[in-house]
């Protein structure tokens, strides 16, 4: 049955006030979609977790079934709009790369979190319209089960790059997003064209190859998974990879072309605090579980816990060659986290001559009952000195 032009005129008119109330609570973009226009995404989502990309993120398997279309988290949803909030940096990122005795956080963390902010502001935006439209309302950001990259991509917001992230032609790749579900009909609009062409900036610049083709990520892989997601050790083949990054990773998104047209967020709790913008290393590897806790007060950091943490900093003190840090990492061999104590011997293995190496190792193997760590030490002496 064809609309009537009433209901258009009401359908557009709703969707008008919803992006001038969105635009008003700070959002810098919104478009709507359908939920069925992403039909692709469930054999896209099945062929990644059958190859078992997603690593330690068993929440990716068991939600599976909700996450491949928004239909299937809720059924009564009728529209979908996509919002998205602009947090470029101030400047490029990755010189920071080179200060190997401070420690690398992802642009995205260095301020307040994200989920908390956008969520509250997602809610405001849904209340009124709800109130508006007389309908019923969901709103979604990144912990739940929403594929919000390809729902973004079909919207209109973007398009999917071949680093797997939304990319923007007025924001680069520094976007936030949230979803607002509704049963209330409005126009979608038309998904944005992929517009990468034959660049492979992004794909060239992993610094551990997480990227087996275009448009497709091995999680295993990423040095943001790496340091955020995955709880035990990390793998040896990517350590010093991990150069200074002790929180996440921006390199793909930082070297795309694309980001010649962002512009610096204009959030100020999003903004990157003192603190956060390259810590000293040997004063993050002090911290204890208070310490951590109150220097990531509001920080999405907090989440992974000062032992995780911890074995990211020493990871990165490894990889520092600055042997003015090995008092600091030798003070973690005594830390109570297995997790920790392997990651110290790692970093001392890196920053000693071998000769005081092997005799650190007699001293300190025979009262480490810690299987894991009992292997760290033994890789460390095979391994022999660091190069000069």
């Amino acid at each position: 049955m064809p609309t009537s032009t009433s209901e258009t005129i009401d359908r557009d008119a709703l969707k008008a006030r919803l992006i001038e109330d969105a635009l008003a609570e700070g959002f810098d973009l919104v478009r709507v979609m359908r939920p069925d226009a992403v039909p692709e995404t469930a054999a896209r989502l099945d062929h990644f977790l059958r190859e078992g990309r997603h690593g330690e993120m068993e929440w990716m398997a068991r939600t599976a079934d909700r996450r491949r279309q928004p239909s299937a988290l809720w059924g009564d949803a009728r529209s979908v709009a996509m919002l998205g909030l602009n947090y470029g940096p101030e400047g490029d990122p990755l010189p920071q790369l080179a200060e190997r005795a401070k420690g690398y956080i992802s642009v995205y963390a260095r301020g307040d979190d994200y989920h908390d902010l956008i969520k509250k502001r997602l809610k405001s935006v849904a209340r009124r319209f709800a109130e508006t439209a007389g309908a019923d309302v969901k709103v979604f950001v990144d912990t739940a089960p929403v594929m919000e990259k390809p729902l973004a991509a079909a919207a209109g917001l973007g398009w999917q790059g071949k680093h797997t992230n939304l990319l923007s032609r007025t924001y680069g790749n520094w976007l936030f997003l949230g979803a607002i579900f509704t049963n209330a009909e409005l126009e979608p609009d038309a998904p944005e064209s992929d517009h990468c062409g034959s660049c492979r900036a992004c794909l060239d610049a992993c610094p551990t190859d997480a990227f087996p083709v275009p448009y497709q990520l091995d999680a295993r892989r990423c040095i943001s998974y790496l340091t955020i997601e995955h709880s035990g050790p990390i793998p040896r083949e990517f350590r010093e990879a991990v150069g200074n990054r002790i929180y996440g990773c921006d390199d793909c998104l930082a070297v795309c072309p694309w980001n010649k047209f962002a512009k610096e967020g204009r959030e100020a709790k999003l903004a990157a605090r003192d603190t956060l913008n390259m810590p000293d290393l040997e004063d993050l590897a002090e911290l204890d579980d208070a310490s951590f806790r109150a220097l990531f007060t509001k920080s999405p950091i907090k989440r992974i816990g000062v032992k995780r943490f911890l074995r990211n900093v020493l990871i990165s003190i490894g990889n520092s060659g600055d042997e003015a840090l090995v008092r600091t990492a030798r003070r973690r061999l005594d830390d109570e986290s297995p997790l920790v104590r392997g990651a110290a011997v790692w970093a001392l293995s890196r920053l000693m001559p071998g000769d005081e190496l092997r005799a650190l190792a007699g001293l300190r193997m025979g009262g480490e009952t810690d299987a894991d760590v009992l292997e760290e030490w033994r890789m460390a002496l095979a391994d022999g000195a660091p190069a000069a």
